[in-house]
């Protein structure tokens, strides 16, 4: 069972992201404040769960969560910032938008930076030690899965809608087909080297 929260004293909020890996799409952040009673036995990290329990606990933390928030930060920011601070960016953006303010940040992760006076902590592997930062990880994940799955009607030939930008075999052989399309993160080395890509 994932803890609460690091102090109750507190409003705290949970935040994650989704998607660091991805040659193509968003990395996708999310923000969490969750009731002090809250629990739910299958609240955990988003990567240990099947789609369908995301999809469960997706609405279970919309509809009883004090607040919630997700950011997506699109390909050209990411290529701009580099994906570790686009992943910073897109975490401190929905938590600015988290009403009330929460008095305390849990970081899921090694990296943050100081946003707005309030005091943080980085935990790794956040997602499966407390809840609210699961929760994070939970949104994060279907709404930037959502997100790949319409886009992949756009360009089905990549099969986004079961890798979701991943660098799979299958996405690697598409872009070597098809070349880039303006969802492919072009700071990331999209093929390996010795491989010429279509541009």
């Amino acid at each position: 069972m994932l803890a609460p929260f690091l102090s109750s004293e507190r409003l705290e909020c949970g935040t994650d992201e989704a998607g660091r890996g991805c040659l193509a799409g968003p990395v996708t952040a999310a923000a969490v404040i969750l009731p002090k009673n809250f629990s739910h036995p299958w609240m955990t990290d988003s990567k240990q769960l099947s789609e369908k329990k995301r999809e469960e606990l997706k609405h279970i933390i919309e509809a009883e969560a004090v607040s919630y928030a997700v950011e997506h930060v699109m390909m050209n920011e990411i290529d701009e910032l580099n994906i570790l601070w686009a992943s910073v960016t897109g975490m401190t953006r929905a938590i600015q938008k988290l009403k009330p303010k929460p008095e305390f940040i849990a970081v899921d992760g090694n990296r943050f930076t100081p946003f707005d006076d309030i005091p943080y902590q980085c935990i790794v592997k956040g997602d499966g030690k407390y809840l609210h930062i699961a929760a994070a990880s939970i949104l994060a994940k279907t709404y930037r899965d959502a997100f790949m799955k319409r886009i992949h009607e756009e360009h089905p030939e990549y099969q986004w809608d079961s890798n979701k930008g991943y660098p799979t075999k299958a996405h690697r052989e598409a872009l070597k087909e098809f070349g880039v399309t303006p969802y492919h993160r072009k700071s990331f080395q999209l093929l390996p080297k010795q491989l010429s890509l279509p541009l």
